[in-house]
């Protein structure tokens, strides 16, 4: 280890930061967040540092001199003169002050990490200022799947330590204590907003034990789009939640790249549907949600794109409600977001289209039961999921009903992903030629005036 890790409390110490440019400002910015009472000496101070900081730190306007460097507790430099920044670094370490000289780690007695901040916890990254590049994208990984309200859940952790301890003395109890409320259902009450709920639940577990009782860590239900096909479209949150599952009960237009994502150990169980053929029957997947969760097993119900856009999701909520079953939703980019997006398709423009309507294609006894007087109305865009099989009956249904047999439609083969293929053509042209493809779902079928903009807008070619 080149560095020892350490963090400084600077809470109302006196810090010193020669420069006064946009670099200093950062600098400036960080040592503040942490309640530093801060001088900043330079000949030429920057209208950045003097709009947000002229009324809360010092500033003094002139060249560095020896005698600045007395009576600090952390000395930064971040001037562009190599000479003033090395004379500062001199001077600190004769008199034993830390000193950082930014970009220059030779002259640092320590360096500033790249910082994940939830405050009250802290993530540094360093590098030993040698890629600091590097740093910053594992800082940008990390920001990802460090949910924010970690800090509220660590701030009311550290709340209730004395009361734990009041509670207890056995170290060994306090510990397996705090890793249920870290990894059961009150951390996830925590991130998903509702902290008083949390807390709420904290106290009641801390009254439980006070009572001799160890509640057990129920089991919860996720509801978690997995958007239409790229694994760079899933929510941070969706994320995090599929990689916490003990079981994963996953649809048909999950992509294997999505599924490969959950937690390598989490059961996965295949409850996906095609037209006349269901792995299990709605009913089945609604009991078995309530089954698992109440074996006291964290669920993840993945579905593609957006879990309440021609989903079910709604059915199996109602179940887990009834059942008393804990449950968060997470939504997703849906499909006709995502589809449209990577086809260079808006679903609205201002020239083409001020409305947009989704409605299923599905076949029902080789028909498809819409209400196409409200889908033929002028400037709308009508977006069609689960329609590849009954693509010509709804063209023929929609020119029926009063739209030019001209108009432009595209059909979007597994959207989002390295295998999408994107069809157009008019109502009167595409069934034809579609016929002679090999077109494998899902796909989604956009009709309007903004599908001519493609030609223009389109950008993902795979």
């Amino acid at each position: 280890m080149q560095n020892y890790p350490i963090f400084m409390d600077i809470q109302g110490q006196p810090c010193l930061v020669v420069g006064a440019g946009p670099v200093a400002l950062r600098k400036i910015r960080l040592q503040a967040s942490a309640g530093a009472n801060i001088t900043v000496v330079a000949p030429d101070i920057c209208k950045e540092i003097r709009d947000e900081f002229g009324q809360k730190v010092n500033l003094i306007e002139r060249e560095f001199q020896d005698t600045d460097i007395k009576g600090y507790r952390l000395v930064t430099a971040a001037t562009s003169e190599s000479l003033v920044n090395r004379r500062v670094s001199e001077l600190a370490n004769q008199i034993n002050v830390p000193v950082n000289v930014v970009d220059q780690p030779e002259l640092c007695s320590f360096i500033t990490p790249s910082i994940v901040d939830r405050s009250p916890v802290l993530v540094a990254i360093s590098t030993g200022g040698g890629a600091p590049v590097l740093a910053r994208i594992l800082r940008a990984k990390l920001e990802a799947i460090i949910p924010a309200s970690y800090g509220k859940l660590a701030d009311t952790m550290r709340r209730y330590r004395a009361r734990l301890s009041d509670i207890t003395d056995s170290e060994t109890t306090r510990k397996r204590f705090w890793e249920r409320v870290v990894s059961g259902p009150i951390a996830e009450l925590f991130f998903s907003g509702r902290h008083v709920e949390g807390e709420q639940q904290l106290e009641l577990s801390l009254d439980q034990l006070s009572q001799g009782i160890e509640s057990d860590v129920g089991g919860e239900v996720w509801l978690v789009g997995a958007g239409p096909g790229d694994p760079d479209l899933l929510t941070f949150r969706a994320l995090r939640l599929m990689q916490s599952a003990d079981v994963v009960l996953y649809d048909r237009l999950v992509s294997p790249e999505i599924l490969n994502l959950t937690r390598r150990d989490a059961d996965r169980i295949y409850v996906g549907k095609r037209r006349a053929e269901h792995a299990i029957p709605q009913p089945q997947i609604n009991d078995l949600l309530v089954e698992l969760a109440q074996e006291g097993k964290k669920v993840v119900r993945l579905k593609g794109g957006d879990p309440f856009i021609f989903g079910r999701g709604g059915e199996e909520l109602e179940k887990l409600s009834t059942a008393g079953i804990p449950f968060q939703i997470v939504p997703g980019i849906s499909a006709a977001n995502g589809c449209a997006s990577y086809a260079g398709i808006p679903l609205t423009h201002r020239d083409h289209a001020q409305s947009c309507v989704f409605v299923t294609g599905h076949l029902k006894n080789g028909s498809i039961d819409l209400n196409w007087q409200q889908l033929v109305q002028p400037s709308q865009t009508i977006v069609v999921y689960m329609g590849l099989v009954g693509l010509s009956h709804l063209c023929a249904k929609l020119v029926e009903h009063g739209l030019d047999a001209s108009t432009p439609i595209a059909l979007i083969e597994q959207g989002t992903t390295q295998s999408q293929r994107v069809f157009t053509g008019t109502l009167s042209t595409l069934p034809v030629t579609v016929e002679s493809e090999d077109i494998q779902a899902p796909t989604l079928i956009i009709i309007g005036s903004v599908v001519s903009l493609r030609s223009e807008l389109k950008w993902f070619e795979p």
